[in-house]
Order: C-alpha cells, then sequence, then structure tokens
C-alpha cells in the first residue's frame, strides 16, 4: 500500500499527542511493506524533506497569518497544494489518512480531486472538550469534526470510550468506527548505566521529599487544578514531604495563586516546558505520575509513566480507566474530586510494596496492550478492509 498522512505536528514540532502518535506509528508500518509519505508542517530548522525510520516526511510552509484559525486555512491550503503535486508525480496513493480536523479540508479536497478513500483519526472533539458546543469557535471546529468524519471511509480512534463520542458527538455510525489503542516505545525512557540519578534529582526536590508530578498541557479538562486541591491533604499525611512538580508549557498564572493561596507554593515547583530528553530522565527519579483530567480522549501520558516505571494515579474520565486498570496497573479516582485524588495519592507514597506492584503490572501491560507493532498491524486491518470495499464498487 501507498498511504498519503496529513498530521499538523510531528517532531521536533510537538504540541500534544497526535506528533508522537504519528511518529511511533507509522514506522511500524513502513516496517509492515508500506510506503508511507507524510505531510506535516515545517518546524526550525527541520529539513524540507527526509526519511524518517522508513517514513517519507514532507513538511510545508505555512503563509503568515493573523490568528490561529487563519492559520489552519493557510495551513490546508498549503498541505493540499503540496499533497496534489505528490500524488500527481508519484501516483498510485491506495489511501490519505487524516489525524484530526485541522488538516481535514485538504485532505477532503485531495479525497475527492484524485478519488482516493479517506481514512481519519479523531483524537479528540469539540464537544468532549467542553462537554457541549457554546461557542462560535467551538460550532466551527464541531463543524470540522462533523465533516471530517462523513468524509471519511472509516473513523479511527483510541479508545471505546472514543467510539461513544464520536458516534454521539459526530453523528457518525458506530460500525464505521474502529478502535486502535495508542502505543509506546518503552525503550526510550531506559537511561544509561551512568545517569546520576542523585544529583538530577536534586534539581526538583530534597532527598527526603518524595516527588509526584503532572506532565501535560495547562488546560482546564486537564484538571490541574484538582492536584493542587489534593495537595494539603496529601502534605499533612506525609508530614510535608513531598515536592509537586507541574511540567507543561503555557499560561499557569492562575495555577501558581491557587497554590499560593492554598500555602503549598513552597511544596510546588512549575518547571515550564521540559525537553524530552530531561523529561525522560525525570520521570525514571519520580515517585508518583497524576493526571486528573476531566476530559481524557486516551491518556497517552499514563503510558509514558508505565515505560518509566513510575506509579500511575489518574481520574475515571474518557479512555484512561481503559488504559489504567484500577488496582492492577495504577490507581483510578474519582473526576474533580481533590479528596478522591488525594487518597489515590496517598496509596502509592505509603505503601511502596504495592506501588511496586502497580508497577510491575503497568510495564508488562505495555508489550501485551499498547504495542506499536501490533497498534500497526490493527491499523493495516482498517487499511485493508477499505481497499477491499473499495474494489466492490464505483466511485461517483
Amino acid at each position: 500500500m501507498k498511504i498519503l498522512v496529513l498530521a499538523w505536528e510531528f517532531p521536533p514540532r510537538i504540541v500534544g499527542g497526535i506528533a508522537r502518535h504519528v511518529a511511533e506509528l507509522y514506522p511500524e508500518i513502513a516496517n509492515l511493506g508500506h510506503e508511507i509519505h507524510l505531510l506535516t508542517v515545517e518546524f526550525g530548522s527541520a529539513p524540507r524533506y527526509e526519511i524518517v525510520d522508513g517514513v517519507h516526511i514532507h513538511r510545508v510552509s505555512v503563509a503568515g497569518s493573523y490568528d490561529f484559525f487563519h492559520w489552519v486555512v493557510n495551513m490546508n491550503e498549503s498541505m493540499g497544494n503540496h499533497g496534489g503535486k505528490l500524488i500527481t508525480e508519484e501516483g498510485n496513493f491506495d489511501l490519505i489518512h487524516a489525524h484530526d480536523w485541522l488538516v481535514g479540508d485538504a485532505a477532503i479536497a485531495l479525497k475527492h480531486l484524485f478519488k482516493i478513500p479517506l481514512v481519519a483519526t479523531i483524537h479528540a472533539t469539540e464537544y468532549g472538550r467542553y462537554n457541549g458546543i457554546y461557542t462560535e469557535e467551538q460550532r466551527y471546529i464541531h463543524g470540522k469534526e462533523t465533516k471530517l468524519a462523513y468524509e471519511a471511509w472509516r473513523v479511527i480512534v483510541c479508545s471505546q470510550y472514543m467510539r461513544y463520542e464520536v458516534e454521539r458527538a459526530l453523528q457518525c455510525p458506530w460500525d464505521k468506527i474502529d478502535v486502535v489503542y495508542n502505543g509506546i516505545r518503552p525503550e526510550k525512557k531506559l537511561q544509561a548505566d551512568n545517569f546520576d540519578r542523585v544529583s538530577f534529582r536534586r534539581r526538583f526536590a530534597e532527598d527526603r521529599q518524595k516527588i509526584v508530578y503532572y506532565v501535560g498541557r495547562m488546560a482546564y479538562e486537564k484538571g490541574v487544578f484538582v492536584l493542587l486541591n489534593a495537595a494539603p491533604k496529601v502534605l499533612r499525611e506525609m508530614g510535608g514531604h513531598v515536592k509537586f512538580v507541574i511540567i507543561g508549557g503555557g499560561n499557569t498564572d492562575h495555577l501558581k495563586q491557587q497554590a499560593w493561596n492554598l500555602g503549598i507554593w513552597d511544596h510546588c515547583y512549575f518547571t515550564g516546558f521540559m525537553s524530552d530528553h530531561d523529561l525522560d530522565k525525570f520521570q525514571t527519579i519520580a515517585d508518583c505520575a497524576v493526571f486528573p483530567s476531566l476530559y481524557e480522549p486516551f491518556g497517552i501520558v499514563a503510558l509514558e509513566s508505565f515505560a518509566a516505571k513510575v506509579p500511575v494515579v489518574v481520574s475515571d474520565t474518557g479512555g484512561l480507566p481503559e488504559v489504567v486498570q484500577h488496582t492492577k496497573t495504577g490507581v483510578v479516582t474519582y473526576a474533580n474530586n481533590s479528596n478522591s485524588l488525594a487518597w489515590g495519592i496517598l496509596e502509592v507514597l505509603k505503601n511502596p510494596g504495592y506501588a511496586q506492584w502497580l508497577i510491575d503490572n503497568a510495564y508488562q501491560s505495555l508489550a501485551t496492550r499498547f504495542c506499536w507493532k501490533k497498534l500497526a498491524v490493527a491499523t493495516e486491518a482498517v487499511y485493508g478492509r477499505i481497499l477491499h470495499e473499495r474494489t466492490q464498487c464505483t466511485w461517483e
């Protein structure tokens, strides 16, 4: 198969989980013998064209824009133009695969112009993020998501939770939706034998302090404020010997103010953006990872923690309970409930034997449930179904 993939983020441009998903899935699909051409956005000094792990990467320039939505329009124009040129010159593409609504316009245009079946991965929905559609901006994005799901031959989602959500929110037929989990390469968390864990750890906390961390976007739906509200109870139970490390870029002023108001400022460290190089090291020296999301389609951050062998505490929202099996591979707590979250964190911090048992089970689950090789085969099966169905019909 020859597949054209459109993704608005790809390393070194990393905004959310799509970049890692695309970067780790498609090399495995290429290893299955398929030719992958990936269209994405130029970033820094990254080459405009290169082959990475068997995947042909094409980075397009995007014209200047006055806001995010204008930028998305310009990006789609660039991707459409480059994709059209690529299909014309290379020929014989079997499928187009679009990742999320941001690249939907270009993918849909290429589908109709060249009569190539389109598959879409919906990583999240605007409806789910806000528990409804309330503003014109949300209505615009929701419309783009709905159109992409409608135009796609099949839709891939990352969890059973998202299958229900896409069916309900985007009016997409249930039998048109396939569930393929996200995965991870656990070996990337391995550290060199000469890694000075003690010195690195002291950059974030005192030796006597347990490190509890969150990593991700600072958006409301990530629930970082719930973690801060849980912190005083955790500190009381642990004699104050805990450091809460909040990792991620974006505006954290409101969270810093919350920490100050709660009287826990001295026990919090807002690092801002952290490079993957440092994050891979950091996760291996932490004592507990916490993801208290109010909305989470999957929770690839939990897999990152599984791979780093750090115990995980999450909320029972979205796809997180599918990823983290309560009392087996982690602790699942009630969403938007700081008392429940504090209980879960204390379960891990106070019971090191139990925490290690969770770590061992979680790491084993990476090979059985979240292995990219297996997930690539599952994705290939979706592609194969589409191509088979394509031979049974005439494109009008």
